[in-house]
């Protein structure tokens, strides 16, 4: 599996393509792409390769901002604060666009007044992985004995994740509801320092997307007990989905993520489609596909930029559901 290094190197030559044939964006300025969590994520690593292809697309230079907090609520309300002249964009995960609203008891913005949707631009399942050395010592041979465990020792399962409100937050409340499990949450400001103290112990699992997790899997530092979808992965097919579950009271869950571009509301049609049409040229590109396959991301596009706020309207009440079922509530 290559590392994020490699993941980057040369992916401005493999994405390289025409520019789009227009007037500059903004002015022909550097557009700045948000990513709503720190450097090394998923989330990050995502937002590199798409701003090394947007560029060459765009004809025009696309810089990653990291700006984290709040389960990504900090960044992806400087997208709908910024200027909407298309200089301006940000990565958006659908649980800030969907659950957000019910998930917090105020808001900064408003998801579907102050964004304008761009596209979607993949999709991807949440791995449940543990501490390997601590899954030997405790017997956590597979996510059933992991939640025997968690439940005869309450409290003291500790679960990280990428932050409050973030579909690994959601995923794990979920389960503790339906099976009475007792496994703690705790909150980090992005998903790789919760990586880094999952791998020395401080933390004994994560719910998390799976990009940043696999090379840990692979390397034998992190066991894989289950994925939050309800049918198994292709890419996985030894992990247990959650209709295997059904004993445990989670037959019923099927959880996946997914990530949009966005702009602020008021960005100019004709400059949305622009954007929209370069996402759709730089997810055309098989070598953006083949870097993003072996993380677990698949490439998924908007047909329309209407077609992406069809989807966030109708996909906001399943997970408001889930905000209800996982019982969270935040300031």
């Amino acid at each position: 599996m290559p590392g994020r290094r490699a993941l980057l190197l040369g992916t401005g030559a493999l994405l390289a393509a025409p520019a789009l044939q227009a007037q500059p964006i903004a002015g022909g300025r550097s557009i700045r792409l948000i990513v709503p969590f720190p450097p090394g994520g998923a989330v990050d690593i995502l937002g590199r390769l798409l701003a090394d292809g947007l560029g060459p697309a765009l004809g025009q230079t696309v810089v990653v901002e990291n700006r984290s907090g709040a389960g990504g609520n900090i960044g992806t309300d400087a997208v709908a604060k910024a200027t909407p002249d298309g200089s301006t964009i940000g990565l958006v995960g659908v649980t800030n666009l969907c659950a957000a609203p019910f998930l917090y008891r105020s808001m900064a913005f408003d998801p579907q007044k102050d964004l304008a949707p761009i596209s979607q631009v993949t999709t991807g399942a949440v791995l449940c992985v543990v501490n390997a050395e601590t899954a030997r010592r405790r017997g956590w041979t597979d996510f059933p004995a992991l939640i025997a465990w968690a439940k005869a020792h309450p409290e003291e399962v500790r679960m990280g994740s990428s932050g409050t409100g973030t579909t690994s937050h959601l995923t794990i409340e979920a389960v503790n509801r339906a099976t009475g499990a007792r496994i703690i949450h705790v909150p980090y400001r992005g998903g790789a320092p919760a990586i880094n103290d999952l791998l020395s112990g401080v933390i004994d699992m994560m719910f998390d997307v799976m990009p940043a997790l696999m090379p840990h899997v692979e390397g034998g530092k992190f066991k894989a007990l289950a994925v939050s979808s309800a049918q198994r992965l292709d890419i996985l097919p030894e992990v247990p989905g959650m209709a295997d579950f059904a004993a445990l009271g989670l037959g019923d869950l099927d959880i996946q993520s997914w990530n949009a571009l966005m702009a602020p509301a008021g960005t100019p049609d004709d400059v949305v489609g622009r954007l929209a049409a370069a996402v759709r040229q730089v997810a055309a590109e098989p070598g953006f596909i083949e870097r993003l396959r072996p993380l677990g991301y698949t490439v998924v596009t908007s047909d329309t930029p209407a077609a992406l706020a069809g989807k966030i309207r109708a996909e906001t009440p399943r997970w408001q559901r889930l905000v209800e079922i996982s019982g969270a509530r935040l300031d």
